[in-house]
């Protein structure tokens, strides 16, 4: 039997002595071995014992420097302690059994082959032995090493009733598989095909967290064409599904928006680890099934598809259980305006939409710039390489207006308080539309954002207007 050397974590020899101290038998298993054997960096290790989890942590505990809390969850019968960077948990060998219309197994203690038998993947059914007899021996029932070497996610048992028991283990391959680079036995991947309804019977946060890590991955648009072959996305992301296809009137076709977005995705990936600017890029052209339109002068067009993409955003967030917080609000605004820097990519762009676009987008400018880049998909090298240079020159021109102007997430130095104190006015109307002159000006380069020249074309508007100034501001 092969060995493996463990990290030099004192961790390991204080598990193995409070093993033997109890008289149990100890094991770390699962996805720390994985990562061990692939020589990637984990720092959550699960420890199995044919006996019981809970006092062995407790144990453990005891003899380590320190003496680290141990969070004990009885109903699991699992317990888990932070010794440095290091998470660990513990449990009793088990063995499960699972009902049809529900992911929560029916537990009972168990040999360590029956826990392994639960694992989910080969992959995943490594153990590590922590007793003295045979201390660092692989213990791989399943082949698991095996199918690293030949980069395979499989079953340690037969797959459809591995899916149907956990469903949530389709999502699971899914993401395995595209965040190692690895292929899905076929075997393996019919079953995702074949249950794949049981996945209605997952919380949406649960799928969700799986697909924010497949979104994370180095090449998220693998897992995406892997969930939807196997019919998942259409269960649980049919409107994105939505973008796939296209469709040719008069010799004239669109192009696929579906692979378009993942190739985006993949684009931003490529540049930013940001979960959200990749989730701008999945969403960007999320309405243009919505808004397309063929007309035999020009063809196909999807004109507004921004500003419905990003009045569809909430409700899409809301459905996934994604947060409906700022990260939905930064993606709403790139979805609205990722169309803006393309059109300011000519010569004669003025200064004032420059001023616009550093206004409306705020921090979020670097964000959007990256994604309009990323958008730009087409075979055609030569317009692709044109396009990037426009947008170097843009990216240029806004530097300079935000050194010059300072737009960004700029608000005007003329105050709702200081209009009201000026006219004598209440929270109104008359304030607010006061307040949006000067902010017009302001971006048109009428008026520059200091307080004396924006004062006087307040106390000019005002005039106009018909208000009596009653508290002149000193100038």
């Amino acid at each position: 039997m092969e060995t493996i050397k463990l990290p030099d974590n004192p961790v390991f020899d204080v598990v193995a002595s409070a093993a033997a101290e109890l008289g149990v038998d100890a094991y770390v298993i699962g996805g720390f071995v994985r990562d061990l054997v692939l020589k990637r960096p984990s720092k959550d290790i699960d420890v199995v014992c044919i006996g019981d989890g809970i006092a062995l942590a407790e144990l453990v505990s005891k003899n380590l420097p320190h003496k680290p809390k141990v969070s004990v969850f009885k109903n699991f019968g699992t317990a888990m302690l932070r010794f440095n960077d290091w998470e660990v948990e513990f449990v009793g060998a088990r063995k499960e059994s699972y009902r049809e219309h529900s992911r929560k197994p029916e537990v009972e203690l168990g040999t360590l082959d029956d826990d392994l038998k639960r694992r989910d993947f080969t992959i995943n059914a490594l153990g590590i032995s922590l007793n003295k007899t045979d201390y660092g021996q692989l213990i791989d029932e399943f082949n698991g090493l095996k199918d690293m070497k030949r980069k395979i996610i499989r079953t340690p048992l037969e797959p459809g009733i591995t899916f149907s028991d956990d469903p949530l283990r389709m999502m699971r391959a899914i993401r395995f598989a595209t965040q190692l680079g690895f292929d899905i036995d076929p075997d393996t991947f019919d079953a995702i095909t074949d249950n794949k309804e049981r996945i209605k019977i997952v919380s949406q946060e649960r799928i969700t967290d799986e697909l924010n890590k497949i979104i994370l991955a180095a090449t998220p648009s693998y897992g995406f064409k892997l969930l939807f072959t196997s019919g998942l996305l259409q269960l649980i992301f049919p409107k994105m599904v939505e973008l796939h296809g296209v469709e040719t009137r008069n010799g004239n076709s669109h192009k696929d928006n579906f692979y378009h977005t993942l190739q985006v995705l993949d684009n931003v990936a490529q540049v930013s680890d940001d979960l959200w600017l990749r989730w701008a890029a999945i969403l960007h052209d999320i309405a243009k099934p919505d808004t397309k339109r063929y007309s035999p002068k020009v063809g196909w067009t999807f004109h507004g598809h921004e500003d419905r993409g990003a009045r569809m955003v909430p409700k899409l967030f809301k459905d996934l259980k994604l947060p409906l917080n700022e990260h939905m609000r930064f993606v709403q605004k790139l979805v609205k305006l990722h169309l803006r820097p393309i059109a300011l990519v000519k010569d004669t762009v003025t200064d004032s939409a420059l001023r616009r676009l550093l206004f409306e987008t705020g921090d979020d400018i670097d964000a959007l710039m990256a994604l309009c880049r990323a958008d730009i998909t087409s075979k055609n090298d030569v317009k692709v390489k044109r396009y990037i240079q426009n947008f170097d020159k843009v990216e240029k021109r806004l530097v300079e207006v935000e050194e010059s102007d300072k737009l960004r997430n700029f608000q005007p130095v003329i105050t709702g308080e200081i209009i009201m104190e000026t006219f004598d006015l209440k929270p109104s109307k008359t304030v607010g539309d006061l307040k949006e002159v000067l902010t017009e000006a302001i971006l048109e380069g009428k008026v520059k954002n200091e307080f004396d020249e924006a004062y006087n074309y307040l106390l000019q508007v005002g005039e106009q207007k018909g208000l009596q100034v009653v508290n002149k501001k000193a100038l």
